[in-house]
């Protein structure tokens, strides 16, 4: 056993003296102080030994193996110590002629107008919550009042995934079951109105033009007590959109169809990028659509249950789908949906200040 430690201790010491780098002195600890190294394997020896010998060479064992571990050590402190010298000498010496001036970053646009909307609905009294990109069907579409085959799921064709019953969420909507189920306990114990906003990333196979992307932000908000109204819904919304723009803006509501809302409509704003003459933003009609919302459909407040068979209209609520993407547009001014993911640093530099 003396002989092969002693052989062993040489061939470390040997090794040792060529370690140039970390790597090289990561092999050599795998090669001899790992579970699978040398170490190990006088170990293995060492139950073949009488038994009145084991004490003896497993202390001998513990002792190289302890004196191994010091080597490896202190010769792993003196690779540190080079890396820093060599580090202090490189930053002693620089190449004067090179730039110092580094150009600031930004938030993108689309994250600057999210983080004011939350301010302002935090403001109101609403929780912001966040949402997962990937669901399934169920939460994207059954749960709000979309069943299998519904003609409505043709407007939200998105992208399903290999894993099965798994997609990106085409509408921020997708998050209304959770919240509701969140928060509706509060509701019935303790009477606290369920008011909540989730913005998120939406993915649509869509044709791509100056107002439509495969891939956009919107912001989800709902409000949910006894006898929440129409009017409740236009207050929030005409509030959150002064607070943005600063000034008033013209807005008009419209009926729209929408199967997890009842009656739904569709909140468009005046163009602000030609003011209202038409432009390829708003497809020269002068109104953009901004807010597809209304009043949350009784099934859908059952899925999430809040209201139940025997009383399906004990609690009413609004629900909103707020466009965060052409909201920026809007008020930043930019042309074309396309600008916000193209990467372009010429367009999303003018943000550097905001």
């Amino acid at each position: 056993m003396n002989e092969l430690i002693e052989k062993l201790k040489k061939q470390f010491d040997e090794k040792l003296a060529e370690v140039s780098d970390e790597n090289s002195l990561e092999k050599l600890r795998l090669d001899f102080l790992s579970k699978k190294g040398q170490i190990s394997g006088l170990m293995k020896e060492l139950a073949k030994v009488p038994n009145e010998k084991k004490k003896e060479y497993g202390q001998m064992i513990n002792t190289f193996k302890q004196e191994l571990t010091e080597q490896f050590d202190a010769r792993r402190e003196e690779l540190l110590k080079k890396q820093e010298e060599l580090l202090i000498r490189m930053t002693e010496s620089y190449d004067e002629s090179l730039p110092t001036g580094n150009p600031c970053g930004s938030y993108h646009p689309i994250t600057l107008v999210q983080r004011e909307l939350e301010d302002i609905f935090e403001s109101m009294g609403f929780n912001v919550e966040d949402y997962n990109e990937i669901v399934d069907d169920y939460h994207c579409f059954e749960a709000l009042n979309i069943p299998k085959f519904h003609p409505a799921r043709d407007m939200q064709d998105t992208y399903y995934l290999t894993t099965p019953n798994q997609l990106l969420k085409s509408h921020t909507s997708a998050a209304q079951n959770a919240i509701l189920k969140k928060y509706g306990p509060a509701l019935k114990e303790s009477g606290r109105p369920i008011r909540a906003v989730f913005p998120g990333r939406c993915f649509r196979n869509e044709a791509i033009d100056a107002s439509h992307e495969n891939t956009f932000f919107q912001m989800e908000g709902i409000m949910v007590d006894k006898d929440i109204s129409v009017s409740n819904l236009i207050y929030f919304m005409k509030t959150m959109l002064s607070e943005v723009f600063g000034r008033e803006v013209t807005v008009r509501l419209r009926p729209g169809f929408f199967p997890f809302v009842e009656p739904g409509f569709e909140l468009d704003i005046k163009c602000l990028i030609c003011g209202g003459s038409g432009c390829s933003s708003c497809k020269n009609s002068g109104w953009l659509e901004l807010c597809p919302c209304g009043m949350i459909h009784p099934n859908v407040l059952k899925y999430g249950g809040i209201n139940t068979e025997e009383d399906p209209y004990e609690y009413t609520g609004f629900a909103f789908g707020l466009g965060l993407t052409r909201l920026a547009m809007m008020k930043y001014g930019v042309g074309d949906i396309r600008a916000f993911n193209s990467g372009d640093l010429n367009v999303l530099s003018q943000f550097v200040s905001r």
